[in-house]
């Protein structure tokens, strides 16, 4: 038996269903929004090389994608995995995330991140679990910090953008002991009215 096994997580409106070649229509759609594959900072797959972007994740052996889909209609809004997983240590990391820009800086990231969380801690007994982001993805960066990650540091020159340029890597975890914390701060962002 895997240690992470495939799953559906479910809260509010938002469903993270297991990836697959089903959501490649959806996928691209939501990266067209706000055409993110521009980005070079970021993983988001050209519209062309969608379907090459889902079954790179389906087929790596160390990764548990999804979809992150609004739950009544299944609209895709984009994507993000368990990855880096490693059942000895009992420890993931969560990434490759990103969504459609109507997403961005709404109740989705933080809800989808509430999941991935209570189920890597509450279900799967994790200890550690940890992002990484580019060293130039100041929002990603961001994002990670509010959720109450802690910064591990920066290995440089570890990884190769889109663009063939080297970049450095920000590491960040949160332990087991301080997922109560983060949590209850979790719910009360997306309990609390917004601006």
């Amino acid at each position: 038996m895997a240690f992470v096994e495939p799953v559906t997580l479910k809260a509010r409106d938002i469903a993270l269903v297991p990836l697959a070649l089903a959501h490649e229509e959806g996928l691209r759609a939501a990266a067209a929004d706000g055409d993110l594959w521009k980005l070079r900072v970021t993983s988001v797959p050209e519209p062309e090389n969608t379907r090459a972007y889902i079954e790179t994740a389906l087929k790596t052996p160390d990764r548990f994608a999804f979809a992150v889909t609004e739950a009544a209609t299944g609209t895709v809004l984009g994507s993000t995995s368990f990855h880096d997983i490693l059942p000895g240590v009992k420890r993931v990391e969560i990434g490759y995330t990103w969504y459609a820009e109507r997403c961005q800086r709404t109740h989705v990231n933080t809800t989808c991140k509430l999941l991935m969380l209570t189920h890597a801690f509450d279900t799967l007994g994790c200890n550690v679990v940890g992002w990484r982001t580019d060293n130039f993805n100041f929002a990603s960066q961001r994002a990670i910090e509010r959720l109450g990650a802690k910064k591990d540091g920066v290995v440089r020159g570890n990884a190769m953008r889109r663009d063939g340029t080297i970049r450095d890597t920000v590491m960040y975890s949160l332990r087991s002991g301080e997922w109560p914390e983060v949590k209850a701060q979790l719910l009360y962002l997306l309990d609390k009215p917004r601006d």
